[in-house]
């Protein structure tokens, strides 16, 4: 069994896997990763079940290396710079870390997170069935909080296979749709307003939910109703009239209306959209949003279909970068 070392770490870095389920009615909400096409995507690079354990990588930096042996790895989400001494590594593609090679992650570029897993999976204790992290309630496996420089996974030794590639369809740069309600009655002309307007995610955001900086939404009957349940993508409105979108370590019930939901199918785009970036909101049905749901499962389902083995990239390099033909010559003219 080999290690995966971290040797640098934001802090918003921590395991994360497809989430817990069957405790809501508790008050334990499911968590799990944020963007659930991009973990399922790394994990089938390396193997894995879609919504294995891996590693969620925020905004910051990341380091990883590899000790006692060698470790696979595949990064997809939010893009960034990558290398491992000094070689740049692509994004949807698995990689082999040799004992001793340190893997560097950049910030995150045009996104927020990144999922790198691990062949295997992350090893760990399941709490109710999962190891992702909710720090809030003290879960989550090999460690119950966001990840810290000199933390060690273990990891399985690597299968002899060929690397292998994934395409994916490009990301849409679409307004996030969402189904107006449940309590949309609550806000009158502010529903226009919600939907017409320009947001940015503040900075204060978090796993928890993504506070939006844009015009106030003013209440119709105060900003207090009885609470109710809550799913991940719902638009609560506050009191100060920023909406706030619940996102995977949400509380399962809330006590401030709800003026829509993103859709579920939308959820990892949105989660994407990193601070100060601005972006709309489209109201669309729920039979839509049915229909949309529908195509992400099946692109989930299909996504193994879609991988392919990496060429030997050190014959093609060495075939691409060299002059084959050459000039071209006359075999009887010594001058050619």
């Amino acid at each position: 069994m080999s290690k995966l070392l971290v040797t640098a770490v934001g802090p918003a870095t921590s395991v994360q896997d497809g989430g817990r389920y069957g405790a809501q009615r508790y008050g334990l909400t499911p968590g799990g990763a944020v963007d659930r096409l991009a973990l399922a995507c790394a994990n089938c690079l390396v193997g894995n079940p879609l919504f294995a354990a891996a590693i969620e990588v925020g905004p910051l930096n990341a380091g990883f290396v590899a000790r006692e042996g060698k470790v696979r790895v595949a990064l997809s989400g939010a893009e960034r710079n990558v290398e491992v001494a000094g070689h740049p590594l692509p994004f949807n593609e698995s990689y082999t870390l040799n004992d001793g090679d340190t893997l560097t992650l950049a910030a995150a570029r045009g996104g927020t997170f990144s999922y790198l897993a691990i062949e295997g999976g992350v090893k760990g204790e399941p709490m109710l069935g999962s190891l992702a992290v909710n720090a809030r309630a003290g879960l989550g496996s090999p460690f119950p909080r966001p990840l810290q420089v000199g933390d060690a996974l273990d990891v399985d030794a690597v299968k002899p296979s060929a690397e292998r590639r994934v395409q994916l369809p490009a990301l849409s740069g679409d307004p996030i749709r969402v189904v107006m309600g449940p309590q949309d009655d609550e806000f009158g002309e502010a529903k226009d307003l919600f939907l017409e307007s320009e947001w940015k995610i503040s900075a204060t955001s978090d796993r928890m939910g993504y506070r939006l900086e844009g015009p106030t939404i003013t209440h119709l009957h105060g900003h207090n109703i009885v609470s109710d349940g809550t799913v991940n993508g719902s638009v609560q409105v506050p009191g100060n009239g920023q909406p706030i979108v619940l996102m995977p370590d949400r509380g399962t019930t809330g006590g401030y209306p709800k003026i829509a939901t993103v859709i579920s199918a939308d959820l990892g785009r949105f989660a994407q959209i990193f601070a100060g970036r601005g972006f709309r909101f489209r109201a669309v049905t729920v039979a839509e949003a049915q229909a949309e749901a529908r195509a992400m499962a099946e692109l989930l389902r299909t996504l193994p279909d879609r991988v392919r083995e990496v060429r030997d990239a050190d014959i093609t390099d060495a075939l691409q970068n060299a002059n084959i033909a050459g000039s071209a010559v006359n075999a009887f003219d010594s001058e050619t």
